[in-house]
């Protein structure tokens, strides 16, 4: 188990900066748009600080996967992103969904490894 964890979270961690730092670096060019995600990316886009946003916290997490300090922290801040990148391939782009289920069940999957961690969140005191 110890060896899947090591692994699922070096590859998710890879994933997040390889993203990130592409999105920052202006690396990849910007893909041909149609349809609805068309008018969901141009929505996205306008508003000026989602993206930069989504992308800091990618780089962060994925900084604190590779490395493997702060994990439970980096699950639970790019969970909401996961359920996103799921529910924008899911409705928008279903292409990507085989990358976006990776995603999210391996972010699932390391908030289950680690969830010794976050039993006190659901303690009521």
């Amino acid at each position: 188990m110890k060896i899947a964890t090591i692994i699922i979270r070096t590859l998710i961690g890879l994933l997040f900066l390889f993203t990130s730092i592409g999105f920052f670096l202006k690396l990849f060019p910007e893909p041909a748009l149609e349809g609805n995600f068309k008018a969901f990316q141009l929505g996205i886009v306008a508003s000026s600080y989602l993206i930069p946003l989504a992308k800091s916290i990618e780089l962060l997490c994925g900084l604190s996967f590779v490395t493997g300090r702060y994990v439970t922290l980096a699950n639970i801040l790019i969970f909401p992103v996961t359920v996103n990148i799921l529910f924008i391939n899911f409705f928008l782009t279903p292409e990507g969904i085989p990358m976006a289920l990776f995603v999210f069940l391996g972010n699932l999957f390391l908030i289950y490894t680690h969830w010794e961690n976050y039993k006190g969140l659901f303690v009521a005191k």
